[in-house]
């Protein structure tokens, strides 16, 4: 009895189901009937939607003539199950949604899953932002998609450092992305596999030392007003009289308005830190002006009643805004947390408070935006202006 291998199959962007076996003139007369079957001349087979059903019809088709063989398919739909439970780990209402189902993420080898799979459950354990997470386990998979069935657990020093080359060297990656890839490989090796010493004699490469984009007050003014939709209105007039992150402005709830105090608390911010920021009187008014239209039941901004807002949509907003305004400087919403801390400091308010605002660890980071403060650097006479001409 001849063999009919059932088999994944990855056609034109699209998961399908190869019927493979040697030619047959009763077989192939039986497939054919098939509704829905297909032939593809790049690969020389039959094919159908990957599913139970297209599996069940080729079964009532040659279950008499053929012997049906399942085991490439079932090796594959349990190494998609895996990579499924994996790349879902971040929550709906983190403002990431994640649907990555593509073929190619399941060559990965049954160790390099299982390792990734450890590593997600202990970063969720440590309790790292889902937004980490994320870039972490997309780092991983990256590498391990070329390793194949090679262990990512058996890379030596050397063979990491020819990566992080190759990624800046060939692939043109940036500073920042081969510090994440590094910080990956670096968390999975010694969190995970626990081999601390292998990252010790791996180098780093320096950061491009990237100054913050921030607007004029004038332009601030201009995208506000350009906005028509209140809710709208509202998240961007938060965004610069707080500072705020733009996951701090969709974690919000009602209850963080504190207007008897004339602040807002933010709560699990960057770094699980709870603080507290300024409550601007005329923000005030207009979360006034805002809650009585739309009503919120939860959160402070949701996109159906007790639903959260979402983060894409949030920074969708500002870019509709910025292009009304005809604002062409590059940059998202965060951009209104730089302009936020940029025009505090030109206004005479102390480093050490806007650091306190804007929740970070270290002054060096507050420091950068003395670089683009307009009342720093017009402090500055050019020698220019001291010649005769």
């Amino acid at each position: 009895m001849i063999t009919v291998v059932l088999k994944p199959l990855f056609h034109k962007n699209e998961e399908r189901l190869a019927i493979i076996f040697p030619y047959n003139p009763e077989i192939s007369k039986s497939i054919k009937r098939i509704s829905g079957i297909k032939w593809t001349q790049t690969h020389k087979c039959w094919h159908l939607p990957l599913n139970k059903e297209s599996v069940d019809n080729i079964v009532k088709a040659t279950g008499e003539i053929a012997k049906i063989d399942v085991s490439e398919l079932k090796s594959h739909l349990e190494k998609r199950k895996l990579i499924t439970n994996v790349i879902t780990q971040t929550r709906s209402d983190s403002g990431f949604k994640i649907t990555e189902s593509r073929f190619e993420t399941f060559a990965l080898s049954h160790e390099n899953l299982k390792l990734l799979d450890q590593t997600v459950k202990t970063l969720k354990l440590k309790a790292y932002s889902n937004n980490t997470i994320e870039l972490y386990r997309g780092e991983l998979q990256q590498i391990m998609r070329l390793l194949k069935e090679k262990r990512l657990a058996e890379l030596t020093p050397g063979q990491i450092k020819s990566y992080l080359l190759w990624l800046l060297e060939k692939r043109q990656s940036s500073e920042s992305k081969v510090h994440t890839t590094l910080n990956a490989l670096k968390f999975c090796f010694e969190q995970v596999l626990h081999l601390p010493k292998i990252f010790i004699e791996i180098p780093r490469p320096k950061k491009h030392l990237q100054l913050p984009k921030v607007h004029a007050p004038e332009q601030i003014k201009k995208i506000i007003k350009l906005t028509t939709n209140e809710k709208h209105k509202t998240m961007l007039m938060l965004a610069y009289a707080t500072g705020l992150r733009l996951q701090e402005i969709i974690n919000l709830k009602i209850q963080d308005i504190n207007s008897a105090r004339m602040v807002i608390n933010v709560i699990k911010a960057k770094g699980k830190k709870d603080r507290q920021v300024i409550l601007s009187e005329k923000l005030l008014i207009q979360l006034r002006k805002y809650f009585k239209l739309f009503k919120p039941k939860e959160w402070l901004f949701e996109s159906n009643p007790g639903k959260q807002y979402g983060y894409r949509s949030l920074q969708m907003v500002f870019s509709r805004s910025k292009e009304a305004a005809g604002i062409k400087i590059p940059g998202g919403i965060h951009t209104m947390r730089h302009s936020f801390a940029t025009h505090l400091l030109e206004n005479g308010t102390d480093l050490r408070l806007i650091q306190e605002l804007l929740g970070h660890n270290s002054i060096k980071t507050t420091i950068r935006y003395t670089h683009v403060s307009k009342a720093e650097i017009q402090k500055v006479k050019s020698p220019l202006d001291n010649l005769e001409l």
